[in-house]
């Protein structure tokens, strides 16, 4: 297809990372050109960074900056696109009675939006879709509404893709001519409808015979997959199926050129064909809700953190993962095609390119003249780089975790889950807590998490499984655990600091303090999850009515758990139906008020809304 039959634009703009000092706008067009953004009424000039990823797929950053002093804070700034002297059309990403798409670069938040966990094929409806309607109120309303929107992990999945997707995402690859990469030394169909929920039995795996003999594996002779993912039947494995995967879930546009309604595929089963049309009709449901959330990431500054299913599942988990993965040269590169992405399409928005854009001279290099990448030299330079946390220097101060990457490895055993951050990691973290009155920390995975959950996992972790239950709490490694919660307990540290996680697909509000000690300091572990992903309700119903009952404020159990030195109150939800863990999809909304938390409310793709009583019993 010719570009000419595409639309100039196939994603954005989307407003990433928002400072006094510059603003980071990225989009994707269909034709290589020189773009600019210019701000109504503000003297600004642009610098421009482009990455072509295919013939017709070319990605853009363009950094605003302001000719003299700084950017107006906390009041909205409409902006125009240009492509060279023409401006292009983007009225479809403006709200309603609005010219213009508008965004405010935040200073004092007061209005947070945060979430986590975004499956396009789960049933459950699009919570940005809720998030974009409360902005759009909020604008008619001539307010500004949420300061900034946060993802904290799971923004795409990689490793759990439906059939329908996969097939979509091959349409978009040869629709746009996105580069393909070397091939792979992986045995995989010719045919992509042989490959549909198949894909599993292809990726690497550790044969019988070399696995130990003091699990049950070896003598069942069964092989040990690299990829530990339950859904890993259409995992990704080539850089161009993630790419095309991220515009799928960011963009309206490129659905409106692979026709889902005419993907169809014939299963050897009726189970197998059942599972493909209800992804399918989700997928729908999902494609249409696009337009919406296109609109809420032109007009609100979003952040974003990976975490396991951006890449796949149990990423990191293990220093004995690790050491099996990256020692595959296969499984190393659907690592680092995972990581790539992400960096592209997030995490280079997430600091404007200021540590990140350091990666792009020789990314490039990577393309051949025959257009097609060769990773080889990258992958070192990629698995290198360790600058993708990073922190927001607004009111209260954000600090965004990055718990997958600096993991604090058990040396004793490779098998026990790592710590979630290494020491050097927790050092710098706790240097920048220290001197603020109020932090909001960003971590993928709750800190302070459910009890009876984590009690469970750990027994599974010493039946020597820790991948079946995704052992990814912060008190599973004994290391980081102590350090983090002597940081929290230092007389030094923030009066209130708020812990905003997602990652277990059902939302919670607890509050912690210290037992001992006159520093009065709270923290709010405020979990929202999924955005679009759901805990089976009946089984979630069963873990907060044992949590209740095992880990009630005068068990004796609580003496037992690495964090006996905090009191940890639960809060629960407000009205009918009063619970403590929400597994209805949602995304949340922090109100602050003098950088406090004055509110935690779920807002429900189904125009529902669950609050939680901040009060104490």
């Amino acid at each position: 297809m010719s570009d000419a039959s595409l639309p100039l634009l196939l994603m954005g703009p989307m407003v990433r990372r928002a400072d006094a000092a510059e603003v980071c706008i990225q989009f994707a067009t269909s034709v290589a050109s020189q773009y600019r953004i210019e701000f109504d009424k503000i003297d600004t000039f642009s610098e421009h960074h482009s990455v072509a990823l295919g013939a017709h797929l070319y990605l853009h950053f363009v950094i605003i900056k302001p000719v003299v002093a700084t950017l107006p804070i906390d009041k909205l700034i409409s902006y125009r696109l240009f492509n060279d002297s023409a401006e292009v059309d983007l009225s479809v990403f403006c709200y309603q009675g609005k010219a213009t798409p508008e965004f405010v670069i935040p200073h004092t938040l007061e209005q947070i939006l945060h979430g986590s966990c975004r499956n396009p094929h789960h049933p459950a409806k699009d919570s940005l879709v809720a998030a974009n309607d409360f902005q759009q109120q909020n604008r008619s309303n001539s307010k500004a509404g949420a300061d900034i929107l946060l993802l904290s992990g799971d923004q795409v999945y990689a490793d759990d893709v439906a059939g329908a997707m996969l097939i979509a995402i091959y349409r978009l690859i040869d629709l746009l001519g996105i580069y393909k990469e070397q091939p792979l030394d992986i045995a995989l169909p010719e045919k992509l409808t042989d490959q549909l929920y198949q894909r599993h039995l292809f990726l690497p795996k550790v044969p019988w015979q070399q696995r130990s003999k003091i699990g049950v594996g070896y003598w069942l002779k069964k092989d040990e997959p690299h990829f530990s993912s339950l859904k890993a039947a259409n995992h990704l494995i080539a850089f161009e199926e993630f790419i095309a995967l991220y515009l799928l879930n960011f963009s309206s546009i490129v659905w409106a050129h692979i026709s889902i309604d005419t993907i169809t595929y014939q299963a050897s089963s009726n189970k197998c064909q059942q599972i493909f049309e209800s992804e399918k009709q989700a997928l729908v449901g999902f494609s249409e809700g696009l337009k919406d959330v296109q609109v809420l990431f032109a007009n609100v500054s979003t952040l974003m953190m990976f975490d396991d299913h951006d890449v796949t599942d149990d990423w990191n988990l293990t220093a004995g993962w690790e050491q099996l993965i990256y020692q595959h040269p296969v499984s190393r590169r659907i690592i680092n095609n995972g990581l790539i992405s992400y960096w592209l399409i997030q995490g280079f928005g997430n600091d404007a390119g200021k540590k990140t854009a350091v990666l792009l001279d020789e990314f490039k290099a990577s393309l051949t003249e025959q257009k097609q990448w060769h990773f080889k030299a990258f992958d070192k330079t990629i698995l290198e780089f360790n600058h993708w946390h990073y922190e927001l220097n607004t009111v209260p101060k954000v600090v965004v975790l990055d718990t997958r990457t600096h993991r604090w490895r058990n040396e004793q055993n490779f098998n026990e889950p790592s710590g979630l951050l290494d020491w050097e990691r927790l050092m710098e973290l706790e240097a920048s807590l220290l001197t603020h009155e109020q932090v909001i920390i960003v971590s993928p995975a709750p800190v302070f998490g459910v009890k009876s959950i984590e009690a469970i996992q750990a027994l599974f972790n010493m039946c020597g499984q820790p991948l079946l239950v995704d052992v990814e709490n912060w008190m599973a490694h004994e290391g980081s655990a102590k350090k983090l919660l002597d940081t929290f307990r230092r007389d030094d540290t923030p009066k209130e600091t708020l812990i905003l996680s997602g990652d277990v697909h059902y939302s919670f509000c607890f509050s912690v303090q210290k037992r001992f000690g006159k520093h009065p300091n709270r923290i709010w572990q405020l979990t929202a999850s999924g955005i679009k992903n759901e805990f089976p309700r009946k089984l979630i119903n069963i873990l907060d009515k044992l949590d209740s009952i095992l880990y009630s404020p005068k068990s004796p159990l609580n003496f037992f758990t690495k964090r006996w030195h905090m009191e940890v109150d639960k809060h629960q939800t407000i009205g009918d139906g009063q619970k403590y863990l929400v597994s209805d999809s949602a995304i949340s909304l922090i109100d602050l008020k003098q950088g406090k938390l004055a509110r935690y409310q779920l807002l429900h793709p189904d125009n529902r809304t669950t609050e939680f009583d901040l009060t104490n019993d």
